[in-house]
């Protein structure tokens, strides 16, 4: 499959007690609303929840309600519940089906219901409090900067949220795995069927190993396995060969820039060593920030998620070289905002963690990649934070996957590159595998023709690799 999109541009914006289990089931009936998305297309849908513990292994915890939209089915017989997996982690389903995916939500509807629950500490199930204001200068926007800053306000935030009484540490995969069939139990379904992407694939690894037989099919995108949490440099090396590859097929580009990598090498080692200073609005106010290397790192860790931003990167790298870096200041406003935590997506990404082996990987692949180890910040920056959350290796072993599987990857996805995609492809044992060209990191909408394959592999059809 090709994407024809390359040349649009966008700017990126353990176990629970029986008694427990009966009460996490004990929620009033789902409510029919009008379900608006963003286009403001409009369709009949119900808004359901159910409560669990906030942390299964602590039975002093709070209790938290879920919440989710269904989209009934129209099949005469349908199948099982559909369970949509947003990505992040911190995304949310109901957003997801509000955007530009609501045409495939609509869609598998043909098959089954459609379930859009929004996961612990996302969306209209989040139940962590905001954190106290406390205004301090921004920090540099280096390494070491952004490392320092970000530990200590999750540090700060950890423990004022735990003051307060929220069970931080069951704001783990495992949990949400748990979640998942905890909602399977309070639909009334035998069996329900996965559909994510990103981090959603991650916790569907999750939940396929806590209570895989209670699933059925499942279709994954933009692969991200137990041991993924931090993305292996070189890999991301591998994926701006590509992009570098795509580069040389234009004369006067190619001319410009004779290696894409050694640009990119060259802009952020100067920045990072001698930070320039750009002022930008900040909350409504001019303010200076120190801008390194590491920031266009991760601006870059952005841009190469999908084509319609991935244009921007060779004009970018060749303004910073010429000395230009007015061309920061249109995306300041989302740097400026990265300081801070939002709880969820932190402790998810600390719970999952990396394996000894792997650090020490992606520790020796980082001082010589073009983008370091700031792909996926604030990780590995925050290990140790927070002690004794790390889930441990027995969670991000792999595993045998005998599930129909449909996997989906683009091939210019640049946050979960096809390597990484492939570690997780070969744990399953009856996949398909669909590989869009020139598709990014949002790949189930790059292509009009991988809404009707998700409608035909739910509905029990043969889909063959493409």
């Amino acid at each position: 499959m090709t994407d024809t999109s390359l040349d649009r541009r966008a700017v990126l914006a353990a176990g629970l007690a029986l008694p427990a289990l009966a009460s996490a089931f004990a929620a009033g009936a789902a409510e029919p609303f009008r379900f608006k998305s963003s286009a403001g297309v409009e369709t009949d849908a119900e808004r359901g929840d159910f409560e669990v513990p906030e942390d299964r292994r602590d039975p002093g915890s709070r209790r938290i309600r879920l919440s989710y939209v269904r989209f009934p089915s129209t099949a005469a017989r349908p199948g099982p519940p559909i369970v949509y997996l947003a990505g992040g982690p911190g995304g949310t389903a109901t957003g997801a089906a509000a955007g530009r995916r609501f045409p495939i939500f609509m869609a598998l509807r043909e098959v089954a219901d459609v379930i859009a629950l929004d996961q612990r500490g996302t969306g209209a199930s989040n139940h962590i409090p905001r954190l106290s204001p406390q205004p301090t200068p921004l920090p540099a926007f280096t390494r070491a900067g952004l490392t320092a800053d970000v530990r200590a306000e999750f540090s700060r935030a950890w423990a004022e949220w735990t003051a307060a009484g929220v069970a931080m540490a069951g704001y783990n995969t495992a949990q949400s795995a748990d979640d998942i069939d905890d909602l399977r139990r309070h639909l009334g379904a035998e069996k329900i069927d996965l559909w994510g992407i990103s981090y959603g694939s991650h916790l569907g690894l999750s939940v396929l190993r806590r209570h895989g037989s209670r699933v059925g099919r499942v279709a994954l995108a933009s692969l991200e396995g137990q041991d993924q949490t931090v993305k292996r440099p070189a890999h991301a090396d591998a994926y701006l060969r590509r992009v570098d590859a795509l580069l040389g097929a234009d004369p006067a580009l190619r001319a410009s820039i004779p290696d894409l990598l050694t640009l990119m090498r060259r802009v952020h080692a100067r920045l990072e060593a001698s930070p320039v200073r750009i002022t930008v609005p900040v909350r409504g106010a001019p303010t200076e920030v120190t801008v390194g290397g590491f920031a266009v790192q991760l601006l870059a860790g952005s841009l190469i998620a999908n084509p319609e931003t991935l244009v921007m990167l060779p004009g970018l790298y060749l303004a910073l070289d010429a000395g230009e870096v007015s061309v920061l200041k249109p995306f300041m406003t989302q740097i400026a905002g990265l300081p801070g935590v939002n709880g969820m997506p932190e402790a998810m990404d600390l719970a999952s963690g990396i394996s000894p082996r792997r650090r020490a990987l992606v520790e020796r692949e980082a001082k010589t990649a073009a983008l370091g180890d700031a792909l996926n910040f604030p990780m590995p920056h925050l290990l140790g934070a927070v002690p004794g959350i790390d889930l441990g290796e027995a969670f991000r072993a792999p595993m045998r996957i005998d599930h129909p599987a449909l996997l989906v990857s683009g091939t210019l996805d640049g946050r979960t590159p096809l390597e990484e995609q492939a570690e997780v492809a070969a744990q399953f044992r009856r996949a398909s595998r669909i590989i869009v060209e020139n598709g990014g990191h949002n790949v189930f909408e790059a292509h009009p023709e991988v809404q009707a394959l998700l409608v035909r592999f739910f509905r029990g059809e043969a889909v063959a690799d493409a």
